[in-house]
C-alpha cells in the first residue's frame, strides 16, 4: 500500500513493552520513568490481530522493538505466532543484546529471521557510562549467540552525537568489519526538538524513503516517529487505526512532544 505521497508502506514496527533493562543516556532519564500499567499494554492476541490487519493491507515486514523486547514475558511465543501469519516476508527484532545469549536459539527456532543489536561502544567503561551500568561483554555474547543461531544478517546500531562518540563509533565499525557484521550509525535524536538525521548504512531519518508505521506498546498506531499523531487500535479497531495512520502520514517528521522514545519503540 502507498501513502498519500506515493511512498510504499511495507513495514510495521511493533513495540511490545516500554520497559528496558538499561537506561541509555540518549533514550531514558536515569530515574523517574513513568511506565505503562500492565492493563494498558497490548496482549499478544491484540498484537497478532494488528499484525494480521497490517499484512492484509499490504505490509510484509514486521519488527519487534521495546523498550527492550526481550524483557517481555513470553516473547518467544509471540514471535512464533507472528511468524505463522500468512504474508510475513521479514520478521526482525531490535534488541540491546543483554538477554540474547539465552534467547537467540529459541527465537530463531520459532521463526525470527534477523536482529539489530545496539552497540554504542566497545570500551567497557564507555559502554557502562552510555548505558548507565550495562556490561558490553553480555552484548558481545549475545552477538555470538545470534550468529550461532543462524540469525542473518546481524546489524549493529550505533548512536552517535558528534565528536564525543567518534572514537566509539570507529571502534564499533572496526569490530563489525572484523566480524563480518553490518553497522548503522544513527544520529542522536531529540523527539521534542525535532532533531534527527539520516542513518548512515540504513534508511532511517530519510523521510522521502520512509516505509513504516509504528505500533506502540499501549496500542496506538503512529504514522511517524516525529509526530504527536496516534490512533488507538482498541477504539478504532486494528484496520481502522492503521488506515487512519496511513492517511495521516506526513511528508516529513516534525516533533513528538507527547511521548518518550522508550514508550514508542526504536
Amino acid at each position: 500500500m502507498n501513502d498519500r505521497f506515493g511512498r510504499p508502506i511495507t513495514s510495521l514496527r511493533i513495540s511490545v513493552t516500554d520497559r528496558c533493562n538499561l537506561r541509555c543516556t540518549y533514550c531514558m532519564p536515569a530515574h523517574g520513568v513513568t511506565l505503562l500499567r500492565h492493563e494498558d499494554i497490548l496482549r499478544f492476541e491484540e498484537i497478532v490481530e494488528v499484525a494480521r490487519a497490517a499484512l492484509d493491507l499490504g505490509i510484509n515486514r514486521l519488527r519487534l522493538t521495546g523498550g527492550e523486547p526481550l524483557v517481555r514475558r513470553g516473547i518467544v511465543e509471540l514471535v512464533r505466532q507472528l511468524a505463522a501469519l500468512p504474508g510475513v516476508a521479514d520478521l526482525a527484532l531490535t534488541t540491546n543484546g543483554l538477554l540474547l545469549d539465552r534467547l537467540a536459539e529459541p527465537l530463531a527456532a520459532v521463526g525470527l529471521q534477523r536482529v539489530n543489536i545496539s552497540l554504542d561502544a566497545l570500551n567497557p567503561d564507555r559502554f557502562a557510562a552510555i548505558t548507565r551500568g550495562g556490561d558490553v561483554r553480555a552484548v558481545l555474547a549475545g552477538i555470538a549467540a545470534a550468529r550461532r543461531a543462524g540469525l542473518h544478517p546481524i546489524k549493529l546500531n550505533c548512536v552517535t552525537n558528534g565528536t564525543a562518540s567518534a572514537a566509539d563509533a570507529a571502534a564499533v565499525k572496526a569490530f563489525a568489519e572484523r566480524e563480518g557484521l553490518e553497522v548503522r550509525f544513527i544520529p542522536q535524536m531529540n523527539l521534542a526538538a525535532g532533531t534527527f538525521g539520516v542513518v548512515e548504512g540504513g534508511h532511517g531519518g530519510d523521510c522521502a524513503r520512509c516505509n513504516r508505521l509504528r505500533l506502540t506498546a499501549d496500542g496506538h498506531v503512529k504514522p511517524c516517529l516525529f509526530s504527536n499523531l496516534r490512533f488507538s487500535v482498541r477504539i478504532l479497531g486494528p484496520r481502522g487505526a492503521l488506515e487512519r495512520a496511513l492517511d495521516a502520514k506526513p511528508a516529513n517528521g516534525s516533533v513528538c512532544s507527547n511521548q518518550l522514545m522508550h514508550s514508542i519503540g526504536g
